[in-house]
């Protein structure tokens, strides 16, 4: 199957999304070994759920099917360019490859603008629109602390 096949069924399955009123026009796939592990529509809204893009549930899926936190081997085809938090999501589950549609100037034409979020998250803390105070650092560091003598972790 070529990855024109995968892009097609990630577009189709965003416009299946939207049409049934559960969610944004976004939808992701999972692949492996040309096998679809598994798919994700965008449910912000149908589930109240901020982190509900597409790639998220995609993702939160695949790692359920295949036991596992990192989808080695794997490729996600999205109809879109990944938002900051799928794309955050994505490097930790340090997939092979990613293909994209749409881009993010496409997103934001129709009003899916993320330029807010990557020019907040360059801002130093205290000129950030949303409050953010650091507190009990010192008393934090010791699940850190604990974190980094155990014997056996598992790394990620």
């Amino acid at each position: 199957m070529s990855e024109h096949y995968f892009m097609s069924k990630a577009i189709d399955l965003a416009i299946q999304n939207l049409r049934a009123g559960k969610g944004g026009p976004f939808a992701a796939l999972v692949v492996r070994d040309n096998v679809i592990i598994a798919e994700g529509a965008n449910q912000v809204t149908s589930r109240n759920d901020p982190t509900a893009h597409a790639e998220i549930v995609a993702i939160r899926e695949a790692c359920r099917k295949l036991r596992s936190f990192q989808l080695k081997r794997c490729v996600i085809y999205t109809n879109c360019e990944p938002c900051p938090m799928c794309l955050g999501a994505i490097y930790w589950a340090r997939p092979a490859k990613v293909y994209f549609a749409a881009t993010r100037d496409d997103a934001a034409k129709v009003g899916f603008d993320d330029a807010y979020i990557y020019e907040q998250s360059q801002l130093p803390i205290a000129r950030r629109a949303i409050a953010m105070e650091q507190l009990m650092r010192t008393e934090a560091l010791a699940a850190f602390r604990e974190w980094d003598s155990k014997p056996d972790k598992t790394g990620y």
